[in-house]
C-alpha cells in the first residue's frame, strides 16, 4: 500500500472582521475581558450570503491551484464541518459542483472541532487502501450561524473560515507524508461540547473542556508522534485546534515541542471549528514559518468529545 502526502494547502475567511470592540457594543464584555480569557482580538464573520460551500470552495480552489491540479484530477472530496444546514446534497457534493468536478466520491465528516485531522486520517486511509488517488480535503465552518449573540461566554470565541488540503499518494519508495493517527474520544464527556436544538445553537463546559484538554491531550499528542517515529522536540511546528489561546500555549509548553513554532491564529480568527487547523497550518506556510518537508503535529480535540491527531510534512 502506498503512502500518502500533502501537497498544497489553501485557506479562505469572509472580509468582514468583527472586533472585540464591537462586541462590547453588543454583549456585556469588553476587550480587556476577552483578551484576558480567551486571548483573542478579531475574528472574520460571512455574510448571510455567503454559506459554508462557499467559503470551502474558495480554500479548495486555492489549495488546488498551489498544488497544479485541475478539479477533473480529484477523485474524492473530504469535508469537515458541523454547520451544514442541510442534510442533503450534502457540503462534499456543493463544494465539487462548485468547483466543476466531474464525479469524484464526496462526504462529509461532522467530527466538529476535530474533524480536519479525521477527515486527513480518512484520505490517507483511503489512498493507502487504493480506494483514492488524489483527495481534496476541506474543513469549514460558519459558526456565525450557529452561535446565540446575546451570550458573551460563547459569542466572543467564534469565527468563520475554511482551510483546504490536497493529498496524493507518495511516490513509490519514498516516505509517507502523514504519519499514522491518534484518535478517540471520550464519550461520557459528549456533552461538554454542542450544537443542537432548533435553531441549532453552540454552547460548551468552558471548563470541563479546559481541564481535559490541559490535562489529557499532552499525552496523546507525544503519542501522536511516537506513532510517526518522531518525538516532540523533532518537530517544527505544532498545530493545535484553536480553541482558545489560554488552552494552546500551556498544552504546546507540556507536549514538550521545544523547537516548534506554535500557532495562534486564534488570535486573528477566533475558533473556527473544522477550519482552525488547516486555516492555521496554511497560513504558517503562507508566512514562511515552516519549510518543505518540515515536521507538523496536527491535533484536533472538541465536540463528542473527539480528538485525533498526525504528524505530517509540510508542503
Amino acid at each position: 500500500m502506498s503512502g500518502s502526502r500533502i501537497t498544497a494547502l489553501g485557506h479562505y475567511q469572509p472580509a468582514r472582521v468583527l472586533t472585540n470592540e464591537d462586541l462590547a457594543s453588543m454583549v456585556d464584555t469588553s476587550d480587556a475581558w476577552i483578551t484576558s480569557r480567551v486571548g483573542i482580538r478579531t475574528r472574520h464573520i460571512a455574510g448571510s450570503d455567503e454559506p459554508v460551500d462557499e467559503l470551502a470552495a474558495h480554500a479548495a480552489a486555492k489549495a488546488l491551484a498551489a498544488a497544479g491540479r485541475t478539479p477533473d484530477e480529484i477523485d474524492l472530496v473530504l469535508v469537515a464541518t458541523s454547520t451544514a444546514i442541510d442534510r442533503s446534497p450534502n457540503m462534499a457534493a456543493r463544494v465539487a459542483a462548485r468547483l466543476g468536478m466531474p464525479g469524484p466520491a464526496v462526504m462529509d465528516v461532522n467530527v466538529v472541532c476535530a474533524g480536519f485531522t479525521h477527515a486527513l486520517a480518512t484520505a490517507d486511509h483511503a489512498v493507502r487502501a487504493g480506494g483514492a488517488h488524489r483527495v481534496l480535503v476541506v474543513g469549514a465552518d460558519k459558526m456565525s450561524d450557529v452561535t446565540d449573540w446575546t451570550d458573551r461566554t460563547t459569542c466572543v470565541l467564534v469565527g468563520d473560515g475554511a482551510g483546504a488540503a490536497v493529498v496524493e499518494a507518495a511516490a513509490p519508495g519514498t516516505e509517507s507524508g502523514i504519519g499514522p493517527v491518534l484518535w478517540g474520544s471520550v464519550p461520557e464527556m459528549g456533552n461538554a461540547v454542542r450544537i443542537e436544538g432548533t435553531p441549532p445553537r453552540f454552547a460548551q463546559e468552558g471548563q470541563s473542556v479546559y481541564r481535559w484538554a490541559t490535562t489529557r491531550l499532552p499525552a496523546f499528542a507525544r503519542r501522536a508522534c511516537e506513532k510517526a517515529g518522531l518525538t516532540p522536540a523533532d518537530l517544527a511546528a505544532v498545530v493545535l485546534h484553536q480553541a482558545n489561546l489560554r488552552i494552546v500555549e500551556p498544552l504546546a509548553r507540556r507536549i514538550g515541542a521545544v523547537n516548534a513554532v506554535v500557532a495562534r491564529d486564534v488570535v486573528d480568527s477566533g475558533n473556527t471549528s473544522a477550519a482552525s487547523i488547516p486555516l492555521a497550518f496554511s497560513k504558517l506556510v503562507e508566512q514562511g514559518a515552516v519549510s518543505a518537508g518540515d515536521p507538523v503535529l496536527l491535533f484536533g480535540f472538541g465536540g463528542n468529545l473527539s480528538y485525533a491527531g498526525q504528524v505530517v510534512r509540510c508542503p
